[in-house]
């Protein structure tokens, strides 16, 4: 069994079951880009890689808000399509980023088919109450819906993730110099764009400069990630342990 397969099975599998959202206690971790290329790194003997990679695509979502239930992009089926890429043919993050993100957005409209999909299953499940049929009414919310959810996402994963590396590979070898540069700069702009929505999000501008400081120690300084988040911490504690030490007029 090839390594190529193995990869696209366990990726099908993955989606299918993420988006599945089978148990609120996993679903949210099994579809974080980070946790994905850490278990896809380990498939493929590149962890590091599969990190990089995961974290970069991560960024990218960190501000975005599923109002309504409403995603906006699918970051699942983003990781579980650039990442493999990345380890089977060796591009970099930033292009990976840049092919994560339409990818988001094609899981959309796989979840809007899916919906679509289950309304069938809700008329059907409302047929079964009206003749007391409990277990038709289960199998409707959970068995058919899942099986369905099973037809739509795991054969697009597997046949991208089977087929698609020599693909992309060949594609590569005949994209001008040029454009692979925007991918690499768009690809490099977006974490970015991840981290500005953020901030929005958050709505404190006065923690802006924070935010810079730290970009400028990491980036300059070359501050380690683990000392960056030591120092950010206690930073925290000391914002938090002075406003409270305030409000209690000490």
């Amino acid at each position: 069994m090839s390594s190529t397969f193995v990869l696209a099975l366990v990726t099908a599998l993955w989606y299918w079951i993420a988006a599945s959202l089978a148990g609120y206690t996993l679903f949210s971790t099994l579809k974080s880009p980070t946790f994905i290329g850490f278990v896809l790194g380990v498939i493929a003997g590149d962890v590091t890689t599969g990190l990089i990679t995961g974290a970069g695509i991560e960024v990218i979502y960190l501000g975005m808000v599923a109002a309504g239930g409403n995603i906006p992009s699918d970051k699942a089926l983003a990781a579980l399509v650039a990442i493999p890429i990345v380890l089977q043919t060796g591009i970099t993050t930033e292009v990976a980023v840049s092919i994560a993100v339409p990818m988001g957005i094609i899981g959309v409209f796989i979840n809007n088919l899916r919906r679509t999909g289950n309304a069938f299953l809700v008329h059907k499940a409302d047929k079964y109450a009206d003749e007391g049929n409990i277990k038709g009414v289960w199998h409707c919310a959970t068995t058919y819906s899942f099986l369905f959810g099973f037809v739509l996402r795991f054969p697009i994963i597997f046949v991208v993730n089977y087929f698609g590396a020599d693909l992309v590979d060949q594609i590569l070898n005949f994209i001008p110099d040029w454009i692979m540069n925007g991918l690499t700069v768009m690809g490099g702009v977006l974490p970015a764009l991840g981290f500005a929505t953020t901030i929005f999000m958050i709505g404190k501008k006065h923690y802006i400069p924070l935010f810079v400081i730290g970009f400028f120690l990491v980036k300059y300084v070359e501050l380690p990630i683990m000392g960056a988040a030591i120092f950010g911490t206690c930073i925290a504690l000391m914002m938090t342990i002075g406003k409270n030490l305030e409000a209690e007029g000490a």
